[in-house]
């Protein structure tokens, strides 16, 4: 079997990387609202008690794709990459609309663990750009990725909020009782359209990538011992390798943090110390990181390479997402000028940090000698442990100070991510700069 080439396939792919994207961070204008209601419906009168399902239920996605998509990716070595990928576009179509039409926590839940756990395409992706690629063209597709999650994470962000109450927001035919009763149910119903024409596309148009010679039969791990192996055997790592993990694992515990409860602070009527926001203008927020991100990652961090070692890039990048974290809580309605600076420190900090942390892991892997795969396992696996860890750690902060007095109010929860971020910056010293810069960003 020839391998695919040309655009067509490349096309695909970045059209399912960004369909996953969309309908991962479609639902963060509106989530927190949305289990808000749920939980009030199921009998979860007390604010702290109702908001800690926020983060119980952000976390379940993550939960479902750290347990499951070890277990995908060893499918796809077995079966090809081919059917991996339409069953995770599959399962995104269906659990997105099964998701806008929760009527419990529970139903909520499911659906969006279920949704994580079926969704692999972003690791069965690279894994199929690995396999059509040769060395020169790899660095330039694996960035086609990168750009799929940075215009995710804006569309995503602006249709959730834009599309959500469409009875209120858009009138017309939606202003019905039904639409009225599923003010959530618009953008996931787009979002699973959406899914579902990347699974047409990919079906008409993504060939398979892995020829059966090259097949495995019989992966020596795979599931969650796969991950499981990943995890034990950073004792076996250098100790510049296992502090660039600790770092990016640290940092994305406080970033995570400010996901589950940044809505919930400026959901909070003003008289209570929130903003008042709604979800459109939480999209339009959130889509302002988006774009933010796209920015210095897709545009200025090159450049700033060039000029600035990537150590201090990284250095930068965690203390002015640290700044931006502990400020949130002492946002004012007015001006939104200043809330956007705040959400410029946090995203543009994120984009500095993020490609300069790979770059010094994957240079570090490389001069150590040490195998790739083995070193992006272990940190996808600690990062996927910060992202499943940070919402829930922070609803629980939130649920148990958000009506308290003096020290301990809601203010709490964000100077712990901004401490949290603090002790990331405080694990990178004493990595080195590579003696070559050049291959530092970009170029991997």
């Amino acid at each position: 079997m020839a391998r695919p080439n040309g655009a067509a396939p490349l096309t695909v792919l970045f059209l399912v990387v960004l369909i996953d994207m969309i309908g991962f961070t479609l639902v963060i204008p509106f989530l927190t609202y949305f289990v808000q209601d749920l939980a009030t419906g199921d009998g979860f009168s007390d604010v702290g008690a109702r908001d800690r399902w926020v983060g119980i239920v952000l976390a379940s996605y993550t939960l479902g794709q750290f347990l499951f998509t070890p277990l995908l990716g060893s499918l796809s070595d077995r079966f090809g990459r081919r059917p991996i990928l339409m069953f995770g576009l599959a399962s995104n179509t269906v659990f997105l609309i099964v998701f806008g039409l929760a009527s419990t926590l529970w139903m909520a839940l499911i659906a969006r663990f279920l949704a994580g756990a079926g969704n692999g395409n972003i690791a069965v992706t690279r894994a199929y750009i690995g396999d059509i690629s040769d060395r020169g063209q790899l660095p330039g597709r694996m960035g086609m990725i990168g750009a799929a999650f940075g215009l995710g994470f804006m569309i995503g962000p602006l249709l959730g909020g834009v599309l959500t109450d469409p009875a209120s927001a858009l009138g017309g035919p939606f202003a019905t009782d039904w639409w009225a009763a599923h003010p959530y149910f618009l953008p996931c119903l787009l979002a699973g359209i959406l899914s579902l024409v990347s699974l047409i596309l990919a079906i008409r148009m993504l060939p398979e990538s892995l020829p059966e010679s090259e097949r495995k039969a019989q992966p020596k791990s795979s599931g969650l011992r796969r991950v499981v192996s990943n995890l034990i055997g950073i004792k076996d790592l250098t100790p510049v390798v296992r502090r660039l993990i600790f770092t990016n694992a640290t940092f994305l515990l406080a970033f995570t943090m400010m996901h589950a409860t940044f809505i919930l602070f400026t959901a909070l009527p003003v008289e209570d110390g929130g903003l008042g926001y709604d979800e459109r203008m939480n999209g339009y927020i959130f889509a302002y990181v988006g774009l933010v991100g796209v920015m210095v990652q897709g545009g200025l961090i090159r450049p700033l390479s060039k000029r600035f070692d990537v150590r201090s890039l990284m250095m930068i990048g965690t203390v002015l997402t640290a700044t931006g974290l502990g400020w949130i809580p002492y946002l004012e309605p007015t001006p939104l000028t200043i809330g956007l600076i705040v959400m410029t420190f946090i995203a543009a900090g994120n984009g500095l940090f993020q490609p300069s942390q790979s770059s010094l892991l994957t240079t570090e892997a490389r001069d150590s000698g040490i195998d790739l795969g083995r070193v992006m396992g272990a940190q996808e696996g600690f990062g996927a442990l910060s992202r499943i860890i940070g919402p829930i750690f922070a609803a629980f902060i939130w649920a148990e100070t958000v009506d308290g007095t003096g020290v301990w109010t809601y203010h709490t929860v964000f100077r712990v991510a901004g401490l949290i971020a603090i002790m990331s910056v405080l694990i990178q010293f004493g990595i080195k700069q590579p003696s070559t810069n050049s291959e530092a960003i970009g170029d991997v």
